[in-house]
């Protein structure tokens, strides 16, 4: 008898935010919903991650109502959603109450499994989610994030998981953000997993198809005893994408496993985004083929545009290479955390900075912060001679304990700024929409009721686009005085620095 092997589908979430920027409308989704419905998906990833900043920052859209709407759409499967931990799906730690608040108010809205993630694997960061999703009922799956570095070990990943069984999570996710999950460690890690948590643990695997080997090792994952694989219609895969639903189901074939998910219903939706994904295209990704140089950076492709972006915007785009070559050094620097969200744009910044202006000539806030504890802690230790700078930069000592332990309760102060903007409809809703994106919120509360954009239906129109960290005043001369506008983590700074001489 065959084995079965579930499928979450990635198409709603995280296929889009991968390859289209986040820009699909709900409108374009509406569609397939019956088929996802009834397709025998194990779950349907449909929130969370930049989904929401993109809803209300691009596409007028209320994300708790695109919640609301994917609940009522598709009845009989659970719906999946990426928290960040601690930040819950901004850019900072949150004080426990708003985290309780946002977890629970989820769930009320739709959501089934929450799917709890940390940039730096920091456990502490993670423990306020989790007891909130177990509160209110709901599937908790931790996640750890895959990396390669010297100390992350397949036993460190397993001691990490079963620290995650022990906070009360109900499955465990390796989650592999830059397709570096080669198919032996995959196998490796599965095993060692079980065999330290439990034959009866469930284990769900998540991978990106960057590198061109991952489907490989979503095989060896099963074969180790991989319970549950996410992939995304074929329409919307490959590249910094994910793998194909289509493909892994015929993979399956003759091997002793198999799936629940009916092929027929998976073929409809990916043909109905093939005919959608053209009206997407200049929010196409750049890095549709296979990248096998990223198992040297490390880098997410992503990752690589934005510090294209920045050189360029300085003059500087033949020293690419210069970049790729730093970016290892400084995640060893600061405790080899993982490049994820915000740790990846972090460190690749600090990098560019290190080549245009000499080597930590200019530390920004974000990476001060990183170097001081303030994100969390790291597996690895930090370079003292930087942790010193880091120290003067910020004006504050490094720390220890737990970054939200730091937090006094805001829930109060967030509601009555939430609800005096003009717009904002007195719900907890409204409230954590403006706790998690203060800057864009009060623009969104004032155009809600003008309706859903739809940024496909005219590719003539532009939307101004999020800035990626680049220069102030274009690409000139680097001998004198130059001033950058960086967008790092939602905020914007303006530094004046001199190049190293």
């Amino acid at each position: 008898m065959s084995r079965i092997v579930e499928i979450t589908e990635l198409a709603l979430r995280d296929a889009h935010q991968s390859l289209l920027a986040t820009r699909m409308a709900l409108d374009d989704m509406i569609p397939v919903c019956e088929d996802l419905d009834n397709a025998g998906y194990w779950s349907v990833e449909c929130w969370g991650g930049a989904t929401f900043d993109s809803c209300i920052r691009f596409l007028n859209e209320d994300p708790w109502e695109r919640l609301r709407t994917f609940r009522k759409l598709m009845p009989k499967t659970r719906l999946q959603m990426l928290l960040r931990g601690q930040n819950l799906l901004g850019y900072r730690h949150y004080e426990d109450g708003v985290v309780e608040r946002f977890v629970e108010k989820s769930a009320q809205n739709g959501i089934d499994v929450f799917r709890i993630f940390d940039a730096l694997n920091d456990p502490r960061n993670l423990k306020t989610s989790i007891d909130a999703v177990k509160k209110t009922g709901k599937h908790a799956q931790g996640a750890i994030c895959y990396t390669v570095s010297p100390l992350h070990t397949v036993e460190a990943f397993a001691e990490m998981a079963e620290q995650l069984r022990e906070m009360g999570c109900d499955s465990i996710c390796i989650k592999d953000m830059a397709a570096l999950l080669r198919p032996q460690p995959a196998y490796d890690l599965v095993k060692a997993i079980k065999r330290r948590c439990g034959a009866d643990t469930l284990v769900h695997v998540h991978t990106h198809a960057t590198t061109g080997v991952t489907l490989v090792s979503l095989m060896k994952a099963i074969e180790a005893g991989c319970d549950i694989v996410d992939t995304a219609v074929s329409s919307l895969s490959l590249g910094p994408g994910h793998n194909p639903t289509e493909s892994m189901i015929e993979l399956l074939a003759g091997t002793g496993y198999e799936t629940r998910v009916d092929l027929e219903r998976v073929l409809r939706v990916s043909a109905h985004f093939a005919q959608i994904r053209p009206r997407y295209k200049e929010f196409f990704s750049e890095n549709t083929g296979v990248d096998t140089e990223i198992f040297k950076s490390q880098i997410p492709g992503g990752m690589i545009s934005n510090m294209e972006s920045q050189l360029k915007g300085q003059g500087a785009g033949d020293r690419l290479k210069e970049v790729l070559e730093e970016v290892p050094r400084v995640r060893k620097d600061s405790g080899y955390p993982p490049l994820v969200t915000p740790t990846s744009q972090i460190v690749g910044s600090q990098a560019v900075f290190n080549v245009l202006m000499g080597k930590y000539k200019v530390l920004t806030g974000e990476f001060s912060d990183l170097m001081l504890g303030y994100y969390g802690s790291t597996i690895g230790e930090k370079n003292p001679e930087v942790l010193k700078q880091a120290e003067v930069h910020a004006k504050k000592p490094a720390i220890t304990v737990r970054p939200a332990d730091l937090l006094t309760p805001e829930w109060d102060n967030l509601s009555a700024a939430a609800n005096a903007l003009p717009g904002a409809n007195g719900s907890d809703e409204d409230v954590l929409t403006y706790a998690m994106f203060p800057q864009v919120a009060p623009k969104f509360f004032l155009s809600r009721a003008q309706g859903r954009k739809n940024l496909g239906k005219d590719p003539a129109s532009k939307t101004p686009e999020q800035k990626t960290p680049t220069a102030a005043g274009g690409g000139g001369s680097l001998s004198a005085k130059v001033s950058y506008l960086i967008t790092l983590n939602g905020n914007e700074h303006r530094v004046t620095v001199a190049p190293e001489r």
